[in-house]
């Protein structure tokens, strides 16, 4: 399922997500499974999986980038590299 993480569009139902994978091809991979309520948005916010309730509620799943593209320590996340 493809979902809009612009912080602004609600998931329209209820979704189960282990991973997100970006339109350039990048991935997040999520510690665990991650159930998405209907109404939740999602969003990327300095490099972090932000989900925000219906009610508000502000969530942090644990995940991050896998290494990628140029080796050990390495992050690549949209145009930007880290190491």
């Amino acid at each position: 399922m493809r979902l809009i993480a612009d912080g602004a569009t609600p998931t329209s139902r209820l979704v189960r997500a282990e991973d997100f994978e970006t339109d350039n091809g990048c991935a997040f991979e999520l510690a665990g499974p991650l159930f998405l309520a209907v109404g939740d948005r999602i969003s990327f916010e300095d490099g972090k999986l932000v989900v925000v309730r219906v009610s508000g509620e502000r969530l942090l799943p644990v995940g991050g980038w896998p290494a990628v593209f140029g080796g050990p320590g390495t992050v690549f996340l949209g145009d930007q590299v880290w190491k």
